[in-house]
């Protein structure tokens, strides 16, 4: 009988707790003061993050690099430098962090966790923004106790103001492969079942290199690791590395193995996604087997295995090691 135990899906207890991403460094008292309330935290984000690309605001060289700030201890330094005192006070333009989806998510996973209350990203495509196009987005879920020794997971934007104009609760959002925020694992299965144009999923719609069944195909492997507490960029990728010119000259120019790629076929990826698909929908569910298959092969080679290649928005290209927090670049912004 085989009794090597199998490696532990991350528990209610992991997940209020601080994952290396959402570790909040010498700023863990800042994230204490805000209420650990949807409103309040979604509010204290907002006022500390503008997005860099649908922020409505002009930025600066200092702020367009923000971008790459994968630690939440980083962003938060650069929100103190910036503008000393609370994170939820009013700031000018140039006092703002400019992040996107992902950084939203993590500061609200960061006041949570510091509060002791389980939280998690979920990856997935918004459709709420703009009519006939699911934009790739981010968002939370709080595990909310009913108090009689059970709870469930609540999803919810921190971007979005609670104004009663998005047609759902902003602060409970309806789930499942039909809602306002379908999961990337949800996606990909109606991709697969030919249910959905593909197109139609992406960074934007004048953007169609950033979208479509690949792109889609990457971002469940992205599902996977924000599910395991590795909260990574968007734009960090590992294994089916997609076809990018400066990534390619960077691999070429890389002692092999040092460039995240798994050398599988694409009808081979596209057969892993499947598995891993079906095993994240089933997770959901409850599914208690499909959480604990989940884990395992995320540590058996799918997770980022401590390097990622990371495409960042700013133009550059990389190679970045998650324990030493370095990032090699090999081209600078365009």
């Amino acid at each position: 009988m085989d009794t090597t135990a199998r490696p532990a899906a991350p528990t209610l207890a992991d997940y209020a707790r601080h994952s290396a991403f959402s570790d909040p460094g010498a700023h863990a008292e800042l994230l204490r003061e805000v209420a650990p309330d949807p409103a309040s935290v979604g509010a204290a984000a907002c006022a500390t993050i503008v997005h860099y690309r649908a922020g409505g605001v002009p930025l600066r060289d200092e702020q367009r690099a923000d971008v790459d700030r994968r630690w939440l201890a980083s962003l938060l330094d650069a929100a103190v430098e910036r503008r000393p005192g609370p994170l939820a006070a009013d700031r000018e333009p140039a006092q703002l962090v400019a992040g996107c989806c992902r950084d939203h998510t993590l500061f609200s996973l960061g006041v949570l966790r510091q509060h002791g209350v389980p939280a998690r990203s979920r990856i997935g495509f918004a459709g709420y923004f703009e009519p006939t196009f699911f934009h790739d987005h981010v968002v939370v879920e709080h595990w909310a106790d009913d108090g009689a020794g059970g709870g469930r997971w609540v999803r919810w934007d921190p971007e979005l103001p609670d104004d009663g104009s998005w047609g759902f609760d902003v602060r409970d959002m309806p789930t499942g492969p039909a809602s306002p925020f379908p999961t990337a694992a949800e996606v990909w299965r109606a991709i697969r079942a030919g249910e959905v144009d593909p197109a139609s999923y992406g960074v934007a719609p004048d953007l169609p290199e950033l979208g479509g069944k690949d792109f889609v195909r990457g971002y469940v492997l992205l599902e996977l690791a924000h599910r395991m507490r590795d909260e990574v960029l968007l734009w960090d990728v590992w294994g089916a590395l997609p076809p990018h010119r400066g990534l390619a000259a960077l691999a070429a120019a890389s002692p092999p193995g040092y460039v995240p790629a798994v050398p599988l076929s694409d009808d081979a990826w596209d057969a892993v996604t499947d598995a891993l698909a079906a095993l994240l929908v089933a997770a959901d569910a409850g599914d208690v087997d499909a959480e604990a298959t989940l884990a395992e092969r995320y540590r058996s080679g799918l997770g980022p295995q401590a390097r990622v290649a990371t495409l960042s928005p700013t133009g550059r290209v990389g190679v970045t090691d998650l324990r030493e927090r370095t990032t090699s670049w090999a081209a600078a912004p365009a």
